[in-house]
């Protein structure tokens, strides 16, 4: 058979690219060809599904430490992930974090940064950050921001949430307290209102403004265009045209629940593979109950129920390759 390998990370245990590289493994093994083509929806892991960094940058960290950024420029075009600048994990997680204090400066300073260094088309993977700061801070390092016309600049979103609440759906996972999500709201509220005077933009009328904590509403004031990571991602890797006439698309990602098809790489691969009349695997690493209405054509696989919550958390990978192969033995 010929099957199309395009998994999400494992968020925390395994790349999409060593996920990858395990199913195209085994694949390979017991005699199938298999495409490599791993997956980002916009947030960690979508500069290595792109190339991987050729270039790294000291930058503000989120609560303003210096951190070395890795990104990425070849031929014009920029690659750039704000976790790698403002992310959360760059804080020690939620614990350590001051949700009203971190900004998107440093995220600011990369773009600024890449053009700088030659760009005219500039990609911004957000997803993972520490930030609630409807980007007022990449704006403030991106100052003036007229020095950015003519430049391509693409936002690619890992959600569809809107501008102002982006404090309510997501600050509580960066440790933002009850208190604290209410001063971010209202920070937000004001923010909107600021762009639209100075731009004429309606952030908040924008699906997938809310991303990174505001910081894609905050760069369209500004004129970037905001995209479905997965789509931007899909497009660029050519994933139509490897889809098509496969056998089989296998994809995956850490957990199965209703967000996977709202704008996820898991629900963007199956929906896909079932246009072109293409049979789908999801190796995910649990199912969270209840399990959403699947599309039809797809399968899934969760590896904690296969290998146990410990060992499938444990090697992933390895897992998922075993899964793989006993899928296709019982498809004999």
């Amino acid at each position: 058979m010929r099957v199309v390998v395009a998994p999400d990370k494992f968020k925390g245990t395994a790349s999409a690219r060593e996920l990858t590289a395990a199913i195209v493994g085994a694949l390979v093994d017991a005699g199938h060809d298999a495409v490599a083509a791993p997956m980002a929806d916009g947030g960690e892991g979508f500069l290595d599904v792109l190339g991987g960094a050729n270039r790294t940058d000291t930058v503000t960290g989120p609560l303003g430490d210096p951190v070395d950024a890795p990104w990425r420029i070849s031929r014009g075009v920029a690659v750039i992930e704000m976790a790698a600048a403002s992310g959360l994990m760059l804080v020690g997680g939620p614990e350590e974090n001051d949700p009203v204090a971190a900004s998107t400066y440093g995220t600011g300073e990369l773009v600024s940064l890449a053009v700088e260094s030659g760009a005219r088309r500039v990609l911004v993977g957000v997803g993972g950050s520490a930030t609630t700061d409807g980007g007022i801070g990449a704006l403030r390092a991106l100052h003036p921001t007229q020095r950015f016309r003519g430049i391509e600049l693409i936002v690619a979103c890992d959600v569809r949430t809107r501008f102002v609440d982006a404090a309510d759906v997501f600050a509580p996972q960066k440790g933002a307290t009850p208190a604290q999500v209410k001063l971010l709201h209202g920070r937000l509220e004001r923010l909107a209102q600021v762009y639209e005077e100075e731009s004429g933009v309606v952030v908040g009328d924008i699906e997938g403004s809310g991303a990174a904590g505001g910081l894609a509403g905050g760069l369209a004031s500004i004129g970037a265009e905001l995209v479905s990571g997965f789509q931007l991602v899909a497009d660029e890797i050519g994933l139509d045209e490897l889809v098509e006439g496969a056998d089989l698309v296998i994809t995956g990602e850490g957990f199965l629940d209703d967000e996977s098809f709202d704008g996820k790489v898991l629900g963007g691969v199956a929906e896909l593979a079932h246009e072109l009349g293409v049979p789908c695997l999801a190796l995910v690493g649990e199912v969270v109950e209840p399990l959403p209405e699947l599309p039809v054509g797809l399968t899934v696989i969760s590896l904690s129920e296969m290998f146990g919550a410990e060992r499938s958390m444990a090697d992933p990978c390895s897992c998922a390759a075993r899964a793989v192969q006993s899928f296709l033995s019982e498809r004999r």
